[in-house]
């Protein structure tokens, strides 16, 4: 995990049950461009299932406030990452890419050798930086999310993987 070099720096650890509180509004707020989505991308129940199936891994400044998360959850030898939420006024700011790259050590702790992750057709601007973080397209899933679509749109999910090795 990283620790604290300078006053700018983030440092990130394991999310714990006393996070809930403040990873449910940051959360939200990274995703609330999804307007086509029905409902919060997430609450108390889906955050405590969440954390009880993978690891959420947070970015915090000194003072302790949470800025960024990523979803981690071990399958085997393949990790999958998920809901990377970065405060609004903290993206574009390279705190994406430093949550992946957390998220890609974590899974190398674990053996993995692959991560994977997927991204919604609606989102077609996520897929450049996830090639320039070294993702490719693999394959396409239907939509499985917990919320629905709004009415009238289609949606499926993009499936992308990237070595670990």
């Amino acid at each position: 995990m990283l620790e604290f070099e300078t006053d700018h720096d983030v440092r990130t650890r394991a999310a714990t049950v006393a996070d809930r509180p403040h990873l449910i509004p940051l959360i939200n707020s990274a995703f609330a461009v999804e307007t086509f989505l029905q409902g919060p991308r997430t609450d108390e129940q889906r955050l405590a299932a969440a954390m009880e199936q993978g690891t959420i891994l947070v970015g915090e400044d000194r003072r302790g406030r949470l800025l960024a998360s990523i979803y981690t959850e071990l399958r085997g030898t393949h990790g999958y990452a998920g809901m990377l939420a970065v405060d609004p006024e903290h993206q574009k700011s390279g705190l994406g890419r430093r949550m992946m790259e957390a998220a890609e050590d974590h899974f190398r702790t674990h053996g993995c050798d692959m991560i994977e992750i997927t991204v919604l057709s609606l989102r077609p601007e996520l897929l450049p930086i996830y090639r320039r973080f070294g993702f490719v397209e693999t394959g396409t899933e239907k939509f499985h999310y917990p919320h629905p679509l709004a009415p009238g749109l289609a949606c499926h999910c993009i499936v992308m993987e990237k070595r670990l090795r």
